[in-house]
């Protein structure tokens, strides 16, 4: 029975792996860090919301053998709506994953910094970032191979050295039990949290992950009879990558001082409290989350891109491979000379928050279209489900594209 589950975990890691970055993990640890263990019910929120929406991607891909991209633009009749929808589906997601990918590659940099120091390289007057390159390095082998059993068991292993080294580092800082529990039962609004509780629900219910999930469920499965086995491989891994953003929170609540930027600063925090493993579990944590995101991010982009102007999806086609190279090339260079394109990100984050509401509600409508799931399509509970998550993920948008703008 386990080797069975085994065998058949399929892409439900990769999506973990895609929303645990760096940005989930220093958002969670300053969740923590200012309101303690009181927002882990929105974490809760946020596991439930991206089960059912990610459930439903995969559930496309299987049934129909399309990614979600090459869905729409076969479910859109109006070329002229169809050519919106795609225009903002590459913005969003290609030019929003090289926006995010130094961010990526930094961050798994940082928690190498943290263990062996910050070498440089001097090459006249650029300093390169010795780490980035390494990182780097490691994605574009694992993506070039095109093999999709080889990518799942390096994410697979990758997400569970994460996950164990933040569960840890939980255990470590000796947490409250009854705490936790209440804090996971009864949500609380404490003053100044509302950006927060928004943020760690944004970071969770992903845009890309939605299209990275529909094309990888697609790959590793053929048959209507594996939907059971991708509803507890999407079920388990979420749920796993929830627990890991509320070990984050949890770390971070045991931490007296407010002096906490970033999961770095948190390992340090740690260290003269409990020690020096619990800077190393953090910094191997930081690590995995910052290098699984940069290879899901990519990869998550040449689907989209593939998808949306009709090219082959296959891993080791040139136009796919190409698309994936250019954000990982992107990410690497930037990241290794410590460039940061506060504009290009600026737009990312608002095409995204167009987004979001725009593929859920695009995502809602789809899953009840007989002439694409015939049975398979989405029952009552799953539709009011879907609804209420719609309605968040508008909220979410409005408040993303505000905050750029600064008006909240």
């Amino acid at each position: 029975m386990i080797l069975k589950f085994f065998k058949n975990i399929g892409p439900g890691p990769l999506v973990a792996a895609a929303f645990i970055g760096p940005g989930t993990v220093t958002l969670c640890t300053l969740a923590g860090v200012n309101f303690g263990y009181t927002l882990l019910w929105a974490m809760v929120l946020s596991i439930v919301a991206t089960i059912v929406l990610q459930e439903m991607a995969a559930r496309l891909g299987i049934v129909s053998q399309k990614g979600l991209s090459e869905v729409i633009r076969s479910e859109i009749k109006h070329p002229l709506v169809r050519g919106f929808a795609i225009l903002l589906i590459l913005s969003a997601i290609v030019i929003g994953n090289a926006a995010y990918e130094a961010g990526n590659i930094s961050g798994g940099a940082l928690g190498m910094q943290t263990l062996f120091g910050n070498p440089f390289l001097e090459l006249g007057s650029f300093k390169l970032n010795i780490m980035s390159l390494i990182i780097g390095l490691v994605a574009f082998v694992l993506l070039y191979v095109g093999n999709y059993k080889v990518l799942e068991k390096a994410l697979i292993f990758l997400v569970v050295l994460m996950s164990l080294t933040f569960l840890t580092t939980a255990i470590i800082t000796k947490p409250n039990l009854i705490e936790i529990f209440k804090s996971i039962v009864v949500p609380k609004f404490p003053e100044g949290s509302i950006l927060t509780i928004i943020g760690l629900v944004g970071t969770t219910v992903v845009p890309y992950n939605l299209f990275l999930h529909a094309s990888l469920a697609k790959t590793k499965w053929k048959d209507n009879s594996d939907l059971a086995f991708a509803r507890k491989d999407t079920i388990v891994a979420v749920v796993l990558g929830g627990i890991v953003s509320m070990c984050i929170i949890i770390s971070a609540s045991a931490i007296p001082s407010q002096d906490i930027s970033n999961a770095s600063d948190l390992a340090k925090g740690l260290e003269p409290l409990f020690g020096v493993y619990a800077k190393y579990f953090l910094a191997i944590g930081l690590f995995a989350a910052g290098i699984t995101s940069a290879i899901t991010a990519p990869l998550a982009a040449a689907f989209v891109a593939s998808g949306c102007l009709g090219w082959s999806t296959n891993l080791k086609s040139v136009k796919f491979r190409a698309v994936w190279m250019f954000i990982l090339g992107l990410g690497i260079v930037f990241s290794t000379i410590g460039f940061k394109s506060i504009e290009i990100i600026k737009f990312a984050q608002i095409a995204n928050g167009l987004l979001l509401p725009i593929i859920a509600g695009f995502l809602l409508w789809i899953m009840n279209k007989s002439s694409v799931l015939g049975t398979y399509k989405n029952s009552k509970l799953q539709n009011v489900l879907g609804f209420v998550i719609l309605v968040i993920t508008i909220f979410l948008g409005v408040k993303g594209i505000l905050s750029v703008f600064k008006i909240i």
